[in-house]
């Protein structure tokens, strides 16, 4: 088995990009994927989940120069998880997909 995601959303907001201390450029962002079903009254239902999506170096510059808020793409990467202790020192965990590749499908003319 891989650890393989593929996700095809709209952007919720402008993507965070940073640099570390050692230089290396990481960018942040929260993809809504969206699931549309009838239920059983027969009522159109779209069910909305946020992923969070964290892209480095190559990647978190192709995020800063192309992506806006509202923009549809395509993201594959994989699952990871990460722990940290907060300034209470409470311990934090999160899942987020590791980008590896990403496709722009269109932006929002809005935004563009």
């Amino acid at each position: 088995m891989k650890n393989k995601v593929q996700l095809i959303g709209h952007l919720g907001a402008a993507p965070e990009v940073k640099t570390t201390a050692n230089g290396s450029k990481y960018a942040r962002m929260s993809i809504a994927t969206d699931e549309v079903y009838t239920n059983k009254k027969g009522e159109k239902v779209t069910d909305t989940t946020w992923h969070q999506v964290v892209g480095w170096d190559k990647t978190a510059e192709i995020i800063e120069q192309r992506l806006v808020k509202g923009t549809y793409v395509l993201i594959e990467g994989k699952l990871t998880n990460r722990q940290w202790e907060d300034k209470n020192g409470e311990k934090r965990f999160i899942t987020e997909v590791l980008c590896t590749n990403l496709l722009v499908l269109e932006k929002k003319a809005a935004m563009a």
